[in-house]
């Protein structure tokens, strides 16, 4: 996405959805929710919000279609769960997290993932609910590849970190294409012992760099922070790979790190001491 060239009014638009967002995780958090309810209903709103590529703003294949693709992980427990590839769930994030809770697996793929989440009592919805014209006009023009992913880390109350990730992936996609937000370790990641981490860029490199893990484990063996950590992998480790893109991360005892490598990334931070941000650019 270039941010650079966006028109004022789109910005002012994505400012407001996300300082909106992010009072829904911090109320939610103040009443002394969990953090895995705080990621949810953040990341449903953000699903719901044709703004983002993500739920109901997802690109479009190359066939013409929307394919779906999320995860969730909770830090105490390291328990996780993600789909991929669906077409027919409302809210993905809600199926990952029906997958950790209701399964005995991790991450469920295209029908089958559609048929559990029918079993759970996910809201399904035609494919066709997911049609926005400005992501099918960008598909007609195919000019770039357009990335977009939305994020969301939270800490609680009890000091339970949680983090979810969920997209449309990339336009005009081909062959069934995956990419990192529902493999956890890669764009999605959460330890009570160090940090939760959501990332968005260029899935194939996060998946080789095992990104999202590897913040983790630099502050878990080499004792680093959640600032030093994250600017490490992403603006070195991914930078010399050749890919492209930033994450989201707070550590367990609410510092944040929201790092990229490109020229801007949409991102909102808050606590309980009054602090926020929401910003656009690097």
């Amino acid at each position: 996405m270039n941010f650079q060239s966006m028109p004022e009014s789109y910005r002012e638009q994505y400012m407001s959805s996300l300082d909106s967002a992010l009072q829904l995780g911090l109320d939610l958090l103040e009443g002394g929710g969990a953090s895995i309810d705080a990621v949810e209903a953040v990341i449903r709103y953000l699903e719901d919000n044709p703004l983002y590529n993500a739920g109901r703003g997802a690109v479009f294949t190359s066939e013409g279609k929307n394919e779906l693709d999320a995860s969730i992980m909770t830090g105490q427990d390291l328990n996780a769960g993600a789909v991929a590839a669906v077409t027919d769930i409302r809210h993905p994030i809600s199926a990952a997290r029906a997958v950790m809770e209701k399964s005995g697996h991790v991450l469920l793929a295209g029908r089958g993932a559609s048929d559990f989440a029918r079993e759970a009592g996910l809201e399904m919805v035609d494919p066709s609910f997911f049609f926005t014209k400005r992501r099918y006009e960008s598909l007609q023009r195919a000019r770039e590849e357009e990335h977009g992913t939305v994020g969301c880390v939270a800490l609680d109350k009890k000091g339970n970190l949680c983090a979810g990730t969920s997209t449309g992936g990339m336009t005009n996609k081909r062959y069934g294409r995956i990419g990192d937000s529902p493999i956890i370790g890669a764009g999605t990641y959460a330890n009570n012992a160090t940090c939760g981490v959501s990332a968005t860029g260029h899935g194939e490199y996060f998946i080789r760099w095992t990104v999202a893990h590897d913040i983790s484990a630099l502050m878990e063996y080499s004792g680093l922070d959640v600032e030093s950590a994250a600017g490490r992998v992403i603006g070195g480790k991914l930078v010399e790979a050749g890919g492209s893109g930033g994450v989201i991360c707070l550590d367990r005892y609410g510092r944040a790190a929201m790092v990229t490598n490109t020229t801007g990334m949409l991102r909102a931070y808050g606590n309980s001491e009054g602090e926020r941000i929401v910003a656009i650019f690097r």
